[in-house]
């Protein structure tokens, strides 16, 4: 059985063979302009900011360095996708133990939370910027993006690519409008690039940088992404499809490192060097921006560039939440009910810490926001690395001992960074408190995500062989039933009274025996069912008398009468008010063995507006559902 497709909706849903030359280039560029705007989301923004401002250009080095990770850790994730056809939730959910993949679950959903979290904060400060609008109101108003999701997934991968890469456009001309302003001294931001030793707080602030550069929801994003690309599954057409999204990921994360870079020399420029070293909320820079250099502009640039950062992140982070859970749980949900909960998850501390704390304490909250993500790096980094190592699974295209080597060096890396983190905060904490019960799930819950790490490193080396297994969505293979299947005897039709009828009628009919032409087989019993919507049935149900009622039921009549002549058996039941309920009551009265119901073609907003039957009856029927279209 074939495995589920990561973004079955997506997957394979763009061309790219039959280009050639720049064409063929043009063809692969965008899954990595997707992944790249969580590299310039609001959460940098917080951390460059406060690294800027108390360290001037003394951090430049982390974001070269949190660069060149990113560009080997995508270029790992683009590889599995493109090799395996799996993203890294179906692999993880194939190799390891079902407790294991909840917890990576779990973690996997915290940083999409946290992400989301820092969209939330950031286009909610975006709106008060430029409106004045409170932060309470701008967080409320971000669920409204709930549903631009939808909007451009509708039209298909290539136009939801060109709208992010449209909006990175936007945060780029900004930044490179307010450097041309501030002028920054070039020579000291060069130094910058020189590695220094950090102290306890520029560690923090260091650490948060990297978990807002390598993010790891990109790393299951990106191993989904490219598999929308349509290639030749031959050796050549693998490594070709290999390259082309190398040269997607270095150039989009090198864009993504300008605008971190920009932000973080921009606060260095104007906020460092003038002795405003305290400035670590997006708010005070914004607002000392324009006297500090002398520029209306560069406030306005400043807050148009933070709302496309926060917009453009809210769409790929759906796409991560979605493939995430299809990958771990192998559940589906509507995109928009997944986005709703995803963007929930996020609004609730962010109206609880503006509510409670004050509005000058969301700058830190998306600080935080952005050390949890760093915080999970290692759990979906050492899977990744196992899986692309794996001669087994990934045959010639398995990495070689030299990125191997690097990658492993670029995980120790960041455990390191976390560990040290993590270390700091839970001395700090049980030094501050005693509360004997409370140290001691803290203990246990490090003593937990400490042995889930070792057990994530250590399992695939064990277990010599990752499993060959499909990722499947339905189960064990079931063993198919070649036996005569039972007579339908009885089938229950939903017809409106339209021209549709005659084609729902005939198609029924097709599904049926009768006993004139198969005497050895019951006649089947045709159930019309026709729900009347009259005002005064509503309220009177079957005591109702009104001609509606009346014609409907002569026209009920007229189809019985029909099929009778044909040599069927026939019956009538009418149902009143609500369509879904009155058709599952009269199947289940009539003891009915199929329903066939009529497709009106009609979607999205019409579905609201006319009402949408199919979907809600099939999933409270027990029986099968025949659906025919107009």
């Amino acid at each position: 059985m074939k495995p589920e497709k990561s973004l079955d909706t997506l997957n394979e849903s763009v061309q790219v063979e039959q280009k050639v030359g720049w064409r063929k280039l043009m063809a692969f560029i965008g899954p990595a302009y997707l992944v790249s705007v969580g590299y310039m989301d609001p959460g940098n923004w917080a951390t460059d900011l406060a690294g800027g401002a108390a360290f001037g250009y003394q951090l430049i080095w982390i974001l070269l360095l949190s660069n060149l990770m990113a560009i080997l850790l995508q270029s790992l994730s683009a590889r599995l996708g493109i090799v395996r056809r799996l993203d890294l939730a179906q692999v993880n959910r194939e190799t390891y133990p079902p407790l294991v993949n909840l917890s990576l679950y779990i973690l996997a959903e915290l940083a999409i939370a946290a992400t989301d979290l820092a969209e939330v904060l950031g286009m909610a400060i975006g709106i008060k910027l430029l409106t004045g609008l409170p932060m309470m109101y701008g967080t409320l108003i971000t669920v409204t993006d709930t549903f631009l999701f939808l909007f451009l997934q509708r039209y298909g991968i290539r136009k939801m690519e060109a709208f992010i890469i449209l909006l990175v456009a936007t945060i780029g001309f900004s930044f490179f409008i307010q450097l041309f302003i501030a002028k920054p001294d070039l020579s000291q931001a060069i130094k910058g690039f020189i590695p220094s030793k950090l102290n306890p707080q520029a560690l923090y602030i260091a650490v948060g940088i990297i978990g807002a550069t390598v993010m790891p929801h990109n790393l299951y994003l990106h191993s989904a992404l490219v598999q929308t690309r349509k290639i030749n599954r031959n050796a050549e057409g693998i490594r070709k499809s290999i390259f082309y999204n190398f040269i997607d990921s270095a150039v989009a994360l090198n864009a993504a490192f300008f605008v971190n870079a920009a932000i973080l020399i921009l606060a260095a420029t104007a906020f460092f060097a003038t002795g405003h070293q305290q400035v670590a909320k997006i708010e005070d820079a914004h607002a000392l921006l324009a006297p500090l250099l002398g520029s209306k502009m560069a406030p306005i640039l400043f807050a148009v560039a933070l709302i496309a950062a926060g917009q453009s992140s809210t769409v790929t982070g759906t796409l991560a939440g979605q493939i995430v859970m299809e990958g771990y749980l192998k559940l589906r949900l509507n995109p928009w009910i997944r986005r709703l909960i995803t963007r929930l998850v996020a609004i609730i501390p962010a109206v609880l810490v503006i509510g409670i704390m004050g509005e000058e304490r969301v700058d830190a909250l998306l600080i935080f926001s952005q050390v949890i993500l760093s915080l999970q790096l290692g759990y979906a980094v050492i899977p990744l690395i196992h899986f692309v190592s794996d001669k087994t699974t990934m045959g010639e295209f398995a990495i070689n001992w030299k990125i191997k080597i690097l990658a492993w060096l670029v995980a120790a890396v960041l455990v390191y960074l976390n560990g040290h983190l993590v270390f700091d905060f839970v001395s700090n904490f049980m030094s501050q408190t005693n509360h004997f019960v409370l140290k001691f799930f803290i203990v246990l819950f490090v003593l937990f995500f400490v042995g889930l790490l070792v057990y994530i490193t250590i399992y695939p080396l064990i277990n010599k062989t990752i499993a060959l297994g499909e990722t499947d969505f339905h189960g064990d293979n079931v063993e198919l039933d070649w036996t005569q299947p039972t007579p339908v005897n009885r089938i229950a039709i939903a017809v409106d009274f339209s021209i549709s009828d005659k084609k729902l009628i005939k198609t029924a009919i097709a599904h049926a025996f009768n006993l004139q032409e198969n005497p050895t087989q019951p006649t089947t019993e045709f159930i019309f069912i026709h729900v009347v919507e009259s005002a005064t049935a509503k309220y009177l149900l079957d005591a109702s008398d009104d001609a509606e009622s009346r014609k409907d039921q002569e026209r009920l009549n007229a189809y019985v009468a029909a099929l009778q002549a044909k040599g069927y058996k026939a019956i009538t039941a009418l149902g009143y008010q609500s369509r879904v309920k009155e058709i599952v009551r009269i199947v289940n009265e009539k003891d009915a063995q199929l329903l066939v119901m009529g497709a009106h073609k009609h979607q999205g907003w019409k579905d609201y507006l006319f009402g949408e039957t199919i979907e809600s009856v099939r999933h409270k029927v027990t029986i099968p559902v025949l659906i025919v279209n107009d």
